[in-house]
């Protein structure tokens, strides 16, 4: 099934944009639409929360990184401020999503 995202009036593709996808290609109700897209990503994020990376098969992956405290400084003033040690999370995309964004892979 393809799902044709052409109508969107920004190039963002927003989680109201995926639930009304949902409503118009799937069959689902506009409630259950926003319920099912709001879970997905309530999963994703409970799991890097938690520490745990997220794997999407033929997408790609989500880590969660500990950074090291750094010197930083302020672009403004050029003062030196610390930088604290933080998580972050960083997305690798697979090698199938990026054959598909150069055109390789176009018969999905």
């Amino acid at each position: 099934m393809e799902l044709s995202v052409e109508s969107l009036e920004t190039p963002a593709l927003t989680k109201a944009h995926l639930a009304e996808l949902l409503f118009e290609h799937i069959g689902l109700n506009k409630r259950e639409s926003k319920d099912m897209i709001d879970a997905f990503f309530d999963l994703i994020s409970d799991r890097l929360v938690e520490g745990n990376d997220v794997k999407i098969s033929s997408f790609g992956n989500f880590q969660i990184r500990t950074k090291a405290p750094r010197p930083g400084r302020n672009p403004r003033t050029g003062e030196a401020i610390p930088i604290e040690a933080r998580r972050v999370v960083t997305f690798h995309a697979s090698h199938k999503l990026k054959d598909q964004i150069q055109g390789n892979d176009l018969a999905g």
